[in-house]
């Protein structure tokens, strides 16, 4: 027996571990191969153009908030009085709308500046202040307010009309005192001549949830209006007597501004932070007749009413879309007389 012994390294014929012989793929299987291949392939390409597209999408997105931030910093509001012919007898209006804010369209500098450009131009028959707002900033309204007394001394022969729609309240009341007139809704909210700046002491909170109060300062009073502690009398008068120090410049501006037309203010407690409805603010000499826009136009005999408030492109289309979106809801009355900002004094 030439092959005995058998050797060990080598496999018996029928071993289980013998490799089968490999076999060519058929036709079909390199179809079902080859289309496989070509639909990952396509699967891959359409992942790329969607993550494109999703790129793109972010990228413009991204631009968009830039450059509605860039418009909203800039420190000159285009007006769209240069593509609007001015050179006609006509009733020049300026909006009052909102709060009454160094940061909101309502500064003193954008408002003063439409108010001089409305007095500055000899084809407007009258100026009117078209209000809506329920006050805010005591050193912005001021500052509105002297705007005002300058150009209606400027001016003498150009009157100046104050037009409150659903609310002219503190700070907005403040500013349309300085108006040689004051046209109201007989429903609409009309005062608030005050003050007010709000605090909150949160202790028992914070000691109920295990918040302990770690503030370091430096000066006995700096953190006069924690709230993580109560005032302390001598505290507490010292901010008393910082509201009524605004409180009597508020009262000074409207007694200048509205003179012996006010009936009985302290009788009737017309500084009293009290409002009124516009027909009662009539009677109290706080108004002086009911009327809007389209009546003040109809009493000057003008056909034109041109608006010189500051526009801004982008918040005019925010506030088209929002009118757009919110027609057919309904309407509903904010009485925004409370305060917005804690620690801060805001006229309301």
């Amino acid at each position: 027996m030439p092959n005995w012994p058998p050797d060990p390294n080598k496999r018996p014929d029928n071993s289980p571990n013998q490799p089968a012989p490999q076999q060519q793929p058929t036709g079909q299987e390199w179809r079902l191969l080859e289309n496989t291949l070509l639909a990952s392939v396509t699967e891959q390409r359409r992942a790329r153009r969607w993550g494109i597209f999703f790129k793109l999408l972010t990228f413009g997105y991204i631009l968009f908030v830039f450059l509605a931030l860039g418009r909203g910093c800039t420190s000159e509001a285009p007006t769209g009085l240069e593509s609007v012919d001015t050179s006609s007898p006509h009733l020049a209006v300026v909006e009052l709308q909102g709060v009454i804010s160094s940061d909101e369209v309502t500064n003193a500098y954008d408002v003063s500046e439409s108010l001089t450009r409305a007095f500055e131009n000899s084809n407007s028959k009258a100026v009117a202040l078209e209000i809506n707002s329920p006050g805010g900033s005591p050193v912005q309204s001021d500052e509105i307010w002297q705007t005002m007394m300058d150009l209606r001394q400027e001016y003498p022969d150009k009157k100046l009309y104050a037009v409150i729609g659903d609310i002219g309240a503190s700070g907005a009341y403040y500013i349309a005192s300085a108006a040689d007139e004051i046209y109201v809704n007989r429903s609409s909210l009309v005062g608030s001549i005050g003050v007010i700046m709000p605090s909150y002491n949160v202790e028992g909170l914070m000691d109920k949830v295990g918040v302990e109060d770690r503030t370091l300062t430096a000066g006995e009073y700096k953190d006069i209006l924690s709230l993580s502690r109560p005032l302390t009398e001598y505290e507490e008068n010292h901010v008393e007597g910082v509201l009524a120090n605004t409180h009597q410049h508020f009262i000074d501006a409207v007694t200048e501004g509205r003179g012996d037309r006010l009936q009985n203010p302290e009788e009737n407690n017309l500084f009293s932070g009290l409002f009124w409805t516009g027909e009662q603010s009539i009677e109290l000499g706080l108004a002086d007749q009911e009327g809007s826009i389209s009546s003040l136009e109809r009493q000057l005999e003008v056909d034109t009413i041109i608006n010189y408030s500051p526009t801004d492109p982008f918040q005019l289309f925010m506030d088209r879309f929002a009118v757009q979106l919110g027609a057919g809801v309904g309407s509903s009355i904010n009485f925004d007389i409370l305060p917005q900002e804690e620690g801060n004094a805001q006229m309301r």
